[in-house]
């Protein structure tokens, strides 16, 4: 994704109040010329960003962008009583570099770091992970913990059910959740989580937690993506980001307490209710070309995808070295 001139976000986040405001006023506010003014105009054009231009009155958005307010979030949590730790940026490459970084600089346990736009986003399996200008959440928490890396199997079920549950709550959408961890509706992604870890075999270790939420994907973003989308605009849903993101970190926030203190054993049943391929027939694809298939029995304990096979054993696959489609009828 083409990276967005740097006064091009605070420009457009000044526009977000619906009303027109001339070339000589943003160029006076922002501190550059009028000929500057236009040309970041244009570029968000070129972003699939429209901008009414209209002699005499100046420049308005055609349509609101959704922004986070960090002052209201940080008013959610202390409502809540939820103890998170908010670093937020205009714009930077990928929340989960960023973070990363942060927790090797010290930051503390249940950060939260978010930016107006990522550029850089990335996906499970090395894709990019779309994040247009004011078109998804995505946003990354840093989780530390006193056990081992080797114990944070299971991890992205847990994160997958906090998404789906929080989603559901905020929207009453059908949502369903792909092993292991795509939050869809009707089959069409419409979240995803990327976790990333780091640490000692024996401990301390830490969980980068990387999640997109999809709000108004533009046409041509979409044309980039390698798989169905859906977004929250074309199912027409109205849900502040603010309320958003306050409900999928109270939700995270009482499931790692879950996962902290007994694992997935009190977890991976409820995951089974959500899992759209539960006891279906389902192909699983592994890393070499092969393909196993059999009926889907929800995760174990460690988060691992259980599958029937015909012959009656069961088989289990593990996160990142599988890809899990259904089945197509002959």
């Amino acid at each position: 994704m083409a990276r967005l001139p740097p006064a091009l976000v605070p420009l457009l986040k000044y526009l977000s109040d619906g009303r027109f405001h001339s070339g000589e006023a943003l160029a006076a506010r922002f501190g550059v010329s009028r000929a500057t003014v236009f040309n970041l105009i244009s570029k968000a054009s070129s972003h699939g960003i429209k901008v009414h231009a209209v002699r005499g009155r100046g420049y308005r958005l055609a349509s609101r962008l959704s922004w986070l307010d960090r002052a209201s979030v940080e008013c959610g949590l202390r409502e809540r009583g939820l103890a998170f730790t908010l670093l937020s940026t205009e714009s930077v490459e990928s929340t989960n570099t960023w973070l990363m970084s942060a927790a090797a600089a010290g930051a503390a346990h249940r950060t939260v770091a978010y930016a107006d736009y990522q550029y850089g986003g990335r996906g499970r399996r090395g894709r990019v992970w779309q994040s247009p200008l004011g078109g998804s959440l995505a946003f990354s928490i840093l989780w530390r913990f006193e056990r081992g890396v080797s114990q944070l199997s299971g991890l992205s079920i847990v994160v997958g059910l906090a998404l789906a549950r929080a989603v559901a709550a905020v929207t009453a959408l059908p949502v369903k959740l792909k092993w292991p961890n795509d939050l869809l509706v009707g089959y069409r992604k419409l979240a995803g989580i990327l976790v990333e870890v780091q640490g000692e075999i024996s401990g301390p270790s830490l969980a980068v937690i990387g999640i997109g939420v999809n709000e108004c994907l533009p046409e041509h973003h979409r044309e980039e993506i390698d798989q169905a989308v859906v977004d929250l605009a074309e199912l027409n849903v109205a849900v502040t980001r603010e309320r958003l993101l306050l409900e999928i970190l109270q939700e995270l926030s009482l499931l790692m307490g879950i996962f902290e203190q007994s694992g997935l054993a009190e977890l991976k049943d409820e995951w089974a209710t959500w899992h759209v391929h539960q006891a279906k027939e389902v192909a699983v694809r592994l890393a070499d070309g092969s393909v196993c298939s059999g009926i889907a029995r929800g995760v174990d304990e460690g988060g691992n995808l259980l599958l029937d096979r015909p012959q009656g054993e069961v088989m289990r696959f593990s996160a990142g070295e599988v890809s899990l489609r259904p089945v197509v009828a002959k």
